[in-house]
């Protein structure tokens, strides 16, 4: 009797477990888009940054050669939404601080890695990009992400996409899950291992990582980076979950990435997969 007691509770907790891991399965319009898509990481930049990432003419760039686009967008200290990867200015200028620290003016007037570019807004990154490559939104976390996801969907609605949204932060994929229902959106995470070098709790790697909280966040895509893949990658495929692949370099086994993968997020190389609306 004790063991059948046993058994069935490690059915129960695994079963619990499975209900708290399995994201959504991303619905085939909005997805279909990104879907085989090859996206620009951070625009279509050089590798020694004389056309930096998440510069206007990264976008550019990547428009004109058919791929879609991957950016990250934050806000400046007035509150404006504009486009730039790292929480401090501190590696792409000569500034030092974070970029929330900053007014928008400011921002601008910080020259990208030397050259003529500079922080664009996401507005203007848009109108580049528009109806012209498929775009995937990174939303970075924030202590007012509240305020970010309003205004960054406010932006959206204006649009004529396709663009789907991710986030590092379970925070954001549950608020659009509750206000945008309809956006596909998704939930960017790594390896154990990876959290663990970078210095999170225990208890913040398990979390990360297994995506124990996809129960209340609902991501219809998996972004991924390199490792150990966690099991709610396997189960989404399993229900039409997208896998998306970040970020894919031109020594990657690209065959397998393909076959893994529906979407995948690349740099430092040219694909030959190009969009096709």
């Amino acid at each position: 009797m004790g063991w059948l007691i046993a058994g069935i509770a490690i059915v129960v907790l695994f079963l619990v477990y499975v209900f708290m891991v399995l994201p959504r399965r991303a619905k085939k319009g909005p997805s279909a888009p990104f879907r085989g898509l090859m996206a620009a990481h951070r625009g279509l930049y050089e590798k020694d940054q004389s056309v930096p990432e998440n510069s206007l003419e990264a976008f550019r760039r990547a428009a004109e050669n058919g791929y879609g686009v991957e950016l990250d967008v934050q806000l400046s200290k007035d509150g404006a939404v504009v486009v730039f990867h790292d929480d401090t200015v501190d590696r792409m200028t000569e500034n030092k601080g974070r970029v929330d620290s900053y007014t928008l003016a400011e921002l601008q007037a910080m020259p990208l890695m030397g050259t003529e570019h500079r922080m664009p807004l996401f507005t203007d990154v848009m109108a580049v990009l528009d109806g012209v490559s498929p775009t995937i939104v990174e939303l970075k976390s924030t202590p007012n992400f509240e305020e970010l996801c309003n205004k960054t969907l406010a932006i959206l609605r204006t649009l004529k996409g396709p663009y789907c949204v991710e986030s590092f932060d379970p925070r954001i994929v549950r608020w659009f899950y509750k206000n945008a229902p309809d956006l596909v959106r998704g939930q960017l995470t790594e390896s154990f291992s990876h959290w663990r070098k970078a210095g999170l709790p225990l208890w913040r790697c398990i979390m990360m990582h297994t995506l124990c909280v996809n129960f209340l966040t609902h991501p219809q895509f998996i972004a991924f980076g390199r490792g150990h893949r966690p099991l709610c990658m396997f189960l989404g495929h399993a229900i039409g979950t997208m896998r998306v692949f970040w970020t894919e370099r031109p020594d990657a086994n690209h065959a397998a990435l393909q076959k893994r993968y529906d979407c995948r997020i690349f740099e430092h190389y040219r694909p030959e997969t190009r969009y096709k609306p």
